[in-house]
């Protein structure tokens, strides 16, 4: 089938007459054609976002709500039919893919709450009879650019947020997942959502996302993917509110003390669940020397019970494509050569020959200097490294330009609470793996994983509005702050 955009509420072919395609990554079999879009066709979708604007910024809060229960309601109706589509164009396992269409059911629901707070402050002036308060805005037309590893959840984390703070969007999903982002959007416009308020536009980033970027009636820009890519929205969006979330080398630390087959199950999901391809998978783990023949031992034997293959019946589906299979690929080469001694996997597989699959690799006897335990990998790459005490884990685990999720193995409260306080992440949690955020909490990092904003909870309002300052003087006469005569 092919595919089109959604401008102004109607589906509507590019003008350029190109297409692309989307393949299913365990079979390599076309899933569709879609629009091959300019940026006239971005410029398009921005005028009707700006025209739309003014109606839907002056609904009420708790009446954009609606919309929101909507979609939610029908998301839930649509859950089991979203998650094969997901299996089949991402690659995802179905039970995975069944939590990816949850999370956006759980996001609208709990932005549909905020309708009714999207609370500003009040306070009290320094002044008699004059009232202090902040209010929230929304910003105006928005533009959010999304990943493929969560082809619905992570829209609806952007999408939810900015309809409840009264803006209009210009939406750019990946082109490895566009036809989740069509189905969630054909969702959104069956819950009635008013002309123009959603507009989808699929293509390049070269083309699509760049205009999206630049473009001076566009007044925000949340992005997720890669640290490259963030920091190149940073330069070029101009005076724009940018949101970044960039991606992570998150770090399990094993201490001796830790349950050792509760730490091994955290491990065997944070590196191979989604195939590793999370900005929050494991990719290393940090094992306690006194431990770390054991863990590696029980480790070994719980990967080799996973079963890979198509998303439907498997524990480990496909990797997204043929560039991230070559990847994964090139970082095993590294690793052999920089000495870190290979335990298990790193190998391509084809499964009646097709399909982009790697097998779940582990990697022993690493140093936190090698490229292996910097360097993003996005596949199921596992590396371990020992260490003799918990001062050491915590410089090992900060040791790397990222900052978003982080977890420690542990029976001591000292060093959970230590955890808490000296890693250098986002996220920490405590005899759990790197997965696992929930809508109502703020997700996000430091460092090189982003730029200081989160999204989700009612961090995710923030990222979507604005503040202003009101003050209201009701003393009949002009009054100076500061003391001034």
């Amino acid at each position: 089938m092919e595919y089109k955009n959604y401008i102004n509420g109607v589906w509507v072919s590019s003008k350029t007459g190109k297409k692309f395609e989307s393949l299913n990554p365990a079979t390599e079999e076309v899933i569709g054609k879609f629009q091959k879009s300019d940026r006239e066709d971005v410029r398009k979708a921005v005028l009707s976002a700006k025209n739309a604007f003014p109606a839907w910024r002056d609904i009420p809060a708790p009446k954009r709500a609606e919309y929101l229960w909507k979609i939610r309601d029908l998301l839930i109706k649509e859950k089991e039919r979203l998650a094969r589509l997901e299996v089949k164009e991402m690659g995802k396992v179905i039970s995975e893919a069944r939590g990816d269409v949850q999370e956006a059911i759980d996001v609208f629901e709990y932005m549909a709450g905020e309708g009714r707070r999207l609370f500003g402050n009040t306070t009290k002036s320094e002044l008699p009879n004059k009232f202090a308060m902040t209010v929230r805005n929304p910003i105006g037309v928005v533009g959010l650019i999304a990943p493929w590893n969560f082809p619905i959840a992570i829209p609806a984390w952007k999408i939810a947020p900015a309809l409840i703070c009264g803006n209009t969007i210009v939406f750019k999903p990946s082109s490895d997942t566009p036809l989740c982002a069509i189905e969630l959007i054909k969702i959104i416009e069956k819950a009635g959502i008013p002309r123009g308020v959603v507009n989808l536009i699929t293509g390049s980033g070269e083309d699509v996302g760049d205009e999206i970027i630049r473009n001076k009636d566009i007044y925000a820009v949340s992005f997720t993917g890669s640290k490259a890519t963030g920091e190149y929205v940073l330069k070029n969006a101009g005076i724009k509110k940018v949101g970044l979330e960039l991606g992570g080398k998150n770090v399990i630390i094993v201490m001796d003390d830790a349950n050792l087959d509760l730490a091994v199950s955290g491990v065997l999901f944070g590196a191979f669940g989604t195939t590793g391809q999370r900005c929050t998978a494991t990719s290393r783990v940090i094992v306690h020397d006194k431990i770390k023949k054991r863990f590696e031992t029980e480790l070994l034997k719980r990967i080799k019970k996973l079963k890979i293959g198509n998303g439907i019946s498997s524990d480990v589906g496909p990797l997204i494509n043929k560039s991230a299979l070559e990847k994964s690929i090139k970082y095993i080469s590294i690793g052999k050569k920089e000495g870190a001694k290979l335990l298990c996997g790193g190998k391509p597989r084809r499964i009646n020959g097709k399909g982009f699959f790697f097998e779940p690799t582990v990697f022993t006897n690493c140093r936190s200097g090698m490229k292996i335990c910097q360097e993003e990998i996005f596949g199921p790459v596992l590396s371990i490294l020992g260490v003799k005490s918990f001062d050491e884990a915590v410089k090992v685990a900060n040791g790397v330009e990222y900052g978003l999720s982080s977890a420690i193995y542990t029976e001591n409260m000292n060093y959970a609470f230590q955890a808490i306080e000296k890693l250098e992440t986002g996220l920490t949690y405590i005899n759990s793996s790197t997965i696992g955020s929930e809508v109502h909490l703020p997700f996000g990092g430091v460092k090189g994983t982003g730029n200081g904003t989160r999204e989700a909870g009612i961090l995710g309002i923030e990222e979507f509005s604005e503040i202003k300052t009101v003050y209201f003087d009701y003393s009949g006469k002009l009054q100076k702050a500061q003391g001034l005569k």
